[in-house]
Parts: structure tokens; C-alpha cells; sequence
């Protein structure tokens, strides 16, 4: 089973959804990605993060967007 990209605890940043093992809000990889910056300048900004987590969570986030359309 694999590990899940993103974690929620009250006990990390008051409950914010952040990557697992980091305390890297989720929206701060969107609001790159919104202002036009590229997934290596979030991965530069935050060294905790790795590419497969920030893979791994667009590729879920674009199944769940998929399956609510159809």
C-alpha cells in the first residue's frame, strides 16, 4: 500500500493539508503553479519536498477532477 502524498493533523500547522513528512502546505505548490513558476522552482524554494510527492499529487488531483466531470 503506498503511503499517502499529503497529510492533515491538527498538530501540524493547525490542520493545513501538507506534504507527508514536511510541513509544506499543499496550496503553496498551487499558488506556484497559478503564478506561473514551474514545479523546480517550488522544489528549490522546498528542499523537504520531492518530485514523486508533488508528481504523485497533481496525478491524484487530476483523477479526482477526472471522476467528479464524468
Amino acid at each position: 500500500m503506498k503511503k499517502s502524498v499529503i497529510c492533515r493533523n491538527p498538530k501540524i500547522m493547525g490542520g493545513t493539508p501538507v506534504f507527508s513528512g514536511t510541513r509544506v502546505p499543499v496550496q503553496t505548490l498551487l499558488d506556484y503553479l497559478e503564478s506561473g513558476e514551474s514545479i523546480d522552482d517550488f522544489l528549490a524554494g522546498f528542499p523537504s519536498v520531492n518530485r514523486e510527492q508533488v508528481i504523485e499529487f497533481l496525478e491524484q488531483a487530476k483523477d479526482r477532477l477526472v471522476a467528479t466531470a464524468s
